[in-house]
């Protein structure tokens, strides 16, 4: 005589079976690098480049306006304020001593400020490029 087995039993549950292969990750696209976009000079590659030469140029216009307004300003301002005028520094008028000496330790200042800018715009980028 043959036991029917009852409901709940560990031996009426079938086992589980576990399947492996080899293969554990799905098959994936080959993923260029932005470095490898850019030399190849793909669509993806320009418009990074673009990015960064917008970025750049942005930069340029805007150090090059301050740097004309502040240029451009001070003549109006002597002109405008004609006390200036005849302010006298070591013996030297103020209008000449801030146009003739002083403006190139501004130029000199934007400049190094431009290229620290443009530095970090140029690393910023350089991330971007590695991280993708």
């Amino acid at each position: 005589m043959s036991q029917v087995p009852r409901p709940g039993r560990r031996s009426d549950v079938p086992r589980r079976v576990t399947v492996t292969s080899p293969r554990t990750a799905a098959a994936r696209r080959p993923r260029y690098p932005a470095l490898r976009e850019i030399d190849e000079q793909t669509r993806l590659g320009e418009v990074y480049m673009h990015s960064l030469l917008r970025t750049q140029f942005r930069l340029a216009l805007f150090v090059c306006t301050v740097l004309a307004c502040v240029i451009g300003g001070l003549p109006l301002l002597f002109l405008l304020l004609p006390d200036l005028r005849e302010v006298h520094v070591l013996g030297v008028p103020l209008p000449w001593a801030v146009l003739g000496g002083l403006i190139y330790p501004a130029f000199v200042i934007g400049a190094w400020l431009y290229v620290r800018q443009a530095e970090r715009n140029e690393r910023h980028f350089a991330e971007l490029v590695e991280r993708r």
